[in-house]
């Protein structure tokens, strides 16, 4: 950054509400910071400006959070997005008018990137990419209260320590915007990320005290959590913490969580697969579910079996009775003893 456009940015930063109050009109502010839905100014709550520096120096005035899509930047980028500039010389000019600055004499300048909306899946793999390993973190030790033992070794979790959430109409009005959350990648059959979830916790412990602690982003349909390289053996599932606890059993059996009923009766079957258990809930959306994929296997040559848990779901099992009666339990339910002790 130059030394003129430098001291820009300062006088934005100086200046911060009132360049929100312009190019984030549709926004807010709450408290110290400026609440808005994105950068393209669509109302929500999404997108939130710091409005004054910390007397430490660690929070700036005028930087700026996506947190849902994982962008971030200052407010020469919220400049450039509200006049949908093409060039970097185009939002400097803004920002002069702006500040009352006298213009500069024109310079040729590379075109700047154009940035993905929230919620596609480039937000997702942004997001995904700005988090941090499992193991050894909060999530970790949210899945440890859950009794799901093995949920750091897997390649489709992460933690994310400052993670948007965006509050609903059944939230308080004090709802914090920002809380850790353990990351899931939602993946193709090629590997390739379309989504994420996002399960937001209490720096204490358990689940964020939010009036939707679990959300998805990005292409999900026919997509889902994958754990293990597909096989013609495979077990499919709603949950993540209900696939986890099933995984805690059988670490060596393929899985996928596909996130809810209605995703898992649409996932895509990978090739080659000649076996399906589904770890159904024990509700009607878990029954409706097993039998829409009945329906679709029973053209594509799988052999489709239930798995079913004592209470609600095997997270359920898992932290009632153990690993030894989860284990009894499935195994008890798997068609051949030699297929479970082959997982």
């Amino acid at each position: 950054m130059s030394r003129s456009t430098a001291d820009i940015a300062r006088r934005l930063a100086e200046n911060a509400e009132a360049v929100c109050q312009r190019y984030l009109g549709n926004g807010r502010r709450e408290g110290h910071y400026w609440m808005v839905g994105n950068i393209h100014n669509e109302r929500g709550r999404s997108l939130y400006v710091r409005l004054a520096s910390h007397h430490d120096g660690a929070l700036s005035a005028g930087k700026w959070t996506d947190a849902e899509s994982g962008e971030h930047g200052d407010l020469l980028d919220i400049i450039a997005a509200s006049c949908s500039h093409a060039s970097f010389r185009e939002t400097i000019a803004e920002a002069r008018r702006f500040l009352s600055l006298p213009l500069e004499p024109p310079a040729p300048r590379n075109p700047a990137p154009r940035k993905h909306p929230a919620g596609t899946p480039q937000a997702a793999q942004r997001l995904w990419a700005g988090s941090k390993t499992l193991a050894g973190s909060l999530g970790q030790t949210y899945f440890e209260g859950r009794r799901i033992l093995k949920a750091a070794g897997t390649d489709a979790l992460r933690f994310h320590p400052n993670c948007f959430y965006r509050a609903s109409e059944d939230d308080a009005a004090d709802c914090r915007p920002v809380w850790p959350a353990v990351i899931a990648a939602v993946t193709d059959d090629t590997g390739a990320i379309t989504g994420v979830h996002r399960t937001w916790l209490d720096p204490s412990g358990g689940k964020a005290p939010v009036a939707f602690p679990r959300r998805a982003m990005g292409n999900l349909l026919g997509h889902g959590v994958r754990f293990g390289r597909a096989g013609p053996v495979m077990v499919f599932g709603e949950g993540l913490e209900t696939l986890l606890s099933v995984r805690e059993v059988l670490p060596a059996m393929p899985m996928i969580a596909c996130l809810s009923a209605a995703h898992l009766a649409a996932i895509e079957f990978p090739h080659g697969l000649r076996r399906l258990y589904i770890a159904r809930d024990n509700d009607d959306a878990g029954r409706l579910a097993f039998k829409s994929i009945a329906d679709r296997s029973s053209g594509a040559d799988i052999e489709l079996l239930p798995l079913d848990s004592e209470l609600g779901d095997f997270n359920a099992d898992l932290t009632t009775f153990g690993h030894d009666r989860v284990r009894n339990a499935i195994k008890a339910q798997l068609c051949r003893t030699d297929r479970f002790e082959q997982f």
